[in-house]
This record gives structure tokens, sequence and C-alpha cells, in this order.
């Protein structure tokens, strides 16, 4: 196995110069850019300085400070992280949500299962002028259309059907 000096390419010594050089005051412009958050910093500069090495070809043919490059580079990443936040919903932590509480769906289908028995026990008539006043949300002469009787059998219907309904859901044992 060959040292680790012995192995080392020209993109490697280019790596090595462009992280001593640049990545201190390169991390200092960064963290301004994303308002102190270090991790995001040290990722914006290690995304910056793998694209160096992907384009070590043609930063090494360019004369002068590399430093322009890398700042455009990072300043760009910055940007595109902005926007991809902006383009996609908050991501949130998961733990605080064991302790909201969940609509419970079980006691409510229990609810309708009691009621829908309790509705069987009436007579057709009563339980069709609850349907379609309470259910269906129709007034009485809406009703009373649709039943073909007049408003005030609707009237009648629906009070006793209330009754009939109240006494046979107290017989399962549901009270008000």
């Amino acid at each position: 196995m060959l040292p680790v000096t012995e192995r080392t390419t020209p993109d490697d010594a280019l790596m090595r110069a462009l992280y001593e050089e640049h990545a201190g005051p390169l991390l200092a412009f960064v963290l301004r850019l994303v308002a102190g958050d270090r991790h995001r910093a040290e990722d914006v500069v290690q995304e910056t300085l793998l694209r160096a090495w992907r384009n070590a070809d043609q930063l090494r043919s360019t004369g002068g400070s590399l430093r322009p490059w890398l700042v455009t580079v990072a300043r760009r990443i910055v940007i595109d992280g902005h926007r991809g936040r902006r383009a996609r919903p908050r991501e949130v932590d998961p733990t605080p949500l064991h302790a909201v509480p969940a609509a419970d769906e079980i006691d409510r289908a229990l609810r309708m299962m009691t009621i829908s028995d309790a509705l069987a026990d009436l007579t057709d008539a009563h339980r069709e002028a609850l349907v379609e006043t309470y259910f269906k949300g129709r007034t009485v002469n809406e009703a009373a259309e649709v039943l073909r009787v007049p408003p005030g059998t609707v009237r009648s219907r629906v009070f006793y059907a209330l009754r009939a309904l109240r006494l046979s859901l107290e017989e399962r044992g549901v009270t008000a």
C-alpha cells in the first residue's frame, strides 16, 4: 500500500490549497448569508468546494484568485436552498404530535350506530319526517312537499318521532 503522500493527485493538491486558503473566509461569508446557521453554512462551503473539485480543470486554467468564483457559487447555493425551502412545505419535528389529541372516530361511529338502531324502532312515517327535517335540513314546508302531506302533519310527526326516539335511546342507555 502506498503512503498517502504518494497517492495524491494534482486535483487533491488543488483542493487542499483551496481549502487552506479559502475555507475560512468563505465560511464567514456564508454564515452571514444563512443568518448564522453554522451547520447550513458548513454544508454550503462543503458543496462549494465539491463543485470546485468537479471543475478543477477549468479552475486550474483561470488566472488570478479563485475566491470570486467560490463566493459566487456559494451565494448561488444559498439562494437555491432558500428557493427550495419556499417551494416545499416546511418540515416539522414529529415529536410533539404524540401530545395532540386525535379525533376519536370510534365514539362517533358507535353514536351513529345507536341512533340508526333507534331510528329503526320508529314508524316509517315518523322516521321519514325526521330524516327530511333533521338529516336533510329541509324546512317543514319543504318536507311536506316531498312527503306529500300537509305541513301540520309533518310538525306532528316530528314531535312524536322525537319523543319516541328519546325513549328508544333511553332504553339503550343513552341520556342527554
